[in-house]
């Protein structure tokens, strides 16, 4: 068999990484209750017993779910505020970030709900879900700090705190573009664009 965990985060090999999106995309498309282990192994095309032995339950492998598209979110955001000099193009690469999501992946926003509404009743998960919001706030007040440092934003709050508010416009609307997807939220994105300069320092 391949390697087991080395530490919490260690998880290795090609067919641990297969079984975690195998999960991400199970989730994503029935519902974390619906999620089974048969249903994983089939589509990552390995054993049932092989799910146990990486993971031991369902709840430890979305644990792992969870972090690796936490992962995923800070790559893609970072690549995004890397070049950002302006509040302006700030806000662009926030909102490239959010449209990026709705329009190419919303099975990832599906999936970070139904993972909130699961770690309501498990306490792996409530952690997992803690450290995810704690490491993209994180994050994304590191990238602020240093944009404040170098004169290119006037924070109006702390970073970590302007940061929360900014992820939760993004969730906000997220969650009702995904629950009506006929709406137009172009007034809704304006509006958010707005508040979002406004905490970034805007003088206009």
């Amino acid at each position: 068999m391949e390697a087991t965990v080395k530490g919490e985060r260690g998880l290795e090999g090609e067919k641990a990484q297969r079984i975690i999106q195998a999960m991400r995309a199970s989730v994503a498309e029935r519902g974390a209750a619906g999620a089974t282990f048969d249903h994983v192994a089939s589509a990552a095309g390995v054993s049932r017993g092989l799910l146990h032995y990486y993971f031991g339950t369902k709840e430890r492998l979305l644990v792992e779910v969870v972090r690796k598209d936490c992962d995923i979110q800070m790559e893609r955001l970072e690549r995004q505020l890397a070049a950002a000099d302006s509040v302006d193009s700030i806000v662009a690469a926030l909102v490239a970030h959010l449209e990026d999501f709705l329009e190419h992946d919303p099975a990832q926003f599906g999936l970070i709900f139904e993972l909130f509404t699961a770690s309501r009743h498990n306490e792996d998960l409530r952690e997992a879900m803690k450290e995810l919001y704690h490491v993209v706030r994180s994050h994304v007040a590191g990238a602020l700090r240093e944009k404040e440092a170098a004169g290119v934003v006037e924070l109006r709050g702390d970073a970590e705190s302007v940061a929360s508010v900014l992820f939760a416009l993004g969730d906000g609307i997220a969650l009702q573009v995904l629950s009506d997807p006929d709406w137009d939220s172009s007034g809704a994105f304006a509006t958010g664009i707005g508040a979002a300069r406004h905490m970034l320092g805007a003088r206009d």
